[in-house]
């Protein structure tokens, strides 16, 4: 499996890009929408997990554009602000994760995202 990570926080993003690497899970990250474009362009992924929050993209918005080029992805949204229920309107299909992050829900996130046994 092959992740990207998108969060304007380098220093949060590559944090769990390397905690992730250490469980086995292939994971590139970059701090914009507009490099999470050009990654996808380049790399095939299975799952991208989004920051909802962020500058020129937004999470939601990146989500939608990725969606369009590759429908098989799969999508979790991070944010700080607000709750699922807040963005379960606005983006159906994908999973949601609450600010901070403890790489365990991430990893369990990824799993139920991705229909694999934990």
């Amino acid at each position: 499996m092959r992740i990207l990570l998108v969060d304007d926080e380098r220093e949060l993003v590559s944090t769990l890009a390397e905690r992730l690497s250490f469980r086995g899970i292939d994971a590139d990250w970059v701090i914009s929408g507009e490099d999470a474009l050009k990654k996808a362009e380049t790399e095939t992924y299975d799952l991208a997990v989004l920051d909802v929050k962020m500058p020129r993209i937004s999470g939601i918005k990146l989500k939608g554009m990725l969606e369009a080029k590759y429908p098989d992805m799969k999508f979790i949204f991070m944010t700080g602000h607000g709750s699922e229920d807040d963005f379960r309107a606005g983006s159906a299909n994908a999973y949601y994760l609450v600010k901070p992050i403890g790489i365990e829900a991430l990893v369990s996130k990824i799993n139920e995202a991705l229909a694999l046994d934990t």
